[in-house]
């Protein structure tokens, strides 16, 4: 799987979107090369399950539960990559370094890692000190 790109929690959140940057990216890129890990499904749905949680307005609630279930057949249209025992490890291996990073991005990264994928995120601040890890921000503008 070496090379695929591996998009965080935030660049799915934009290619979902369709910021424009990122949406080009995608789509320019063969489906066979792009995945994302199941941390960020766990994070979107999350997202979704809380909201669920604290709305009362009726017509509120049927439009969340109606972004849930797109957000679902979207996320369903990706190749997922699992957190396995490995990557576990790894995660932990990565949290000892104390990098103050984040335990769902460590997650990531350890994943994108075991897959020998290239993370995709404008957060390069944190994940640049992961090392071993391949990063690139498909936010920006190419020049």
């Amino acid at each position: 799987m070496t090379g695929r790109y591996v998009l965080d929690t935030d660049m799915l959140t934009l290619a979902q979107r369709g910021q424009r940057e990122v949406a080009q990216r995608v789509l320019a890129t063969d489906a066979a090369h792009l995945a994302i890990t199941v941390i960020s499904v766990e994070e979107q749905l999350t997202g979704w399950y809380t909201l669920l949680r604290k709305t009362t307005d009726r017509a509120k609630l049927a439009r969340v539960y109606q972004r849930l279930a797109e957000t679902v057949t979207y996320l369903g249209g990706w190749s997922i990559l699992p957190f396995t025992e490995t990557a576990i490890d790894r995660s932990a291996q990565l949290r000892s370094l104390k990098r103050n990073i984040g335990k769902m991005d460590l997650a990531i990264a350890a994943i994108t890692l075991e897959h020998g994928g290239i993370l995709v995120t404008r957060n390069t601040r944190d994940f640049q000190r992961v090392p071993g890890l391949i990063i690139e921000d498909w936010s920006a503008p190419l020049s």
